[in-house]
C-alpha cells in the first residue's frame, strides 16, 4: 500500500489526525519530527540550538528519506519539510494529504508547546503568518487532497479523509 503523508504548517493536526488516520486504516504512524528526536535523544530545539535550521534540516531529509522507502504507512511530516525539493520529491512516493488550517488555530495549538523553535523569542502571529506566506503554495502544490482541519473534530476530518481515499 502507498505511504500516506500529511503535510502542512505546525499546528495543523498532523501527528493528531496521522494517528486516528492510521488506526482507522490499520497502518503504522509515524511522525518524522519524533523519529529525528528519538534518534537524536534530544528534543528539535535542542537540535535547532546546537546546529542551526540547516543543521536539522538535513537530519529531517535523510529521516524522510528512510521513512519514504517504507510501504505502507501513514506519515505526518515537519512543517518545514516541504521547503526542499529533495524532500518534495522523496514525498512524492506517496499519497500527499495537506491539513490547511487558519493562522489563529495554529496559535492557540502552538502556544504552550515549549518544543516549536522557529516561535522562539519572535511574534508567534507574525512568524506563522510569514511561514505561511512561504509555504502555502508549497502545501497547495505538492498536494493530492486537501483537507481544512481547523477547529474540526479530528474524527470527522479523518472520515473525510477515508471517504477521499476509497474514491
Amino acid at each position: 500500500m502507498q505511504n500516506i503523508i500529511l503535510i502542512g504548517p505546525m499546528g495543523s493536526g498532523k501527528t493528531t489526525v496521522g494517528k486516528q488516520l492510521a488506526k482507522r486504516l490499520r497502518l503504522d504512524f509515524v511522525d518524522s519530527d519524533h523519529m529525528i528526536e528519538d534518534r537524536c535523544g534530544v528534543s528539535i530545539s535542542t537540535i535547532f540550538d546546537i546546529e542551526g535550521e540547516e543543521g536539522f534540516r538535513k537530519r529531517e531529509a535523510k529521516m524522510l528519506s528512510e521513512l519514504c522507502d517504507r510501504a505502507g504507512i501513514v506519515l505526518a511530516t515537519g512543517g518545514g519539510a516541504i521547503t526542499s525539493e529533495e524532500n518534495r520529491i522523496m514525498l512524492r512516493k506517496g499519497f500527499v494529504i495537506y491539513l490547511k488550517t487558519s493562522i489563529e488555530t495554529q496559535l492557540s495549538r502552538t502556544q504552550k508547546n515549549q518544543n516549536r523553535p522557529l516561535l522562539d523569542n519572535v511574534d508567534a502571529q507574525e512568524k506563522l503568518a510569514q511561514l505561511m506566506a512561504e509555504r502555502g503554495e508549497l502545501y497547495e502544490q505538492e498536494a493530492d487532497l486537501i483537507v481544512v482541519s481547523g477547529d474540526r473534530v479530528v474524527s470527522k476530518v479523518v472520515d473525510e479523509i477515508v471517504e477521499a481515499l476509497d474514491k
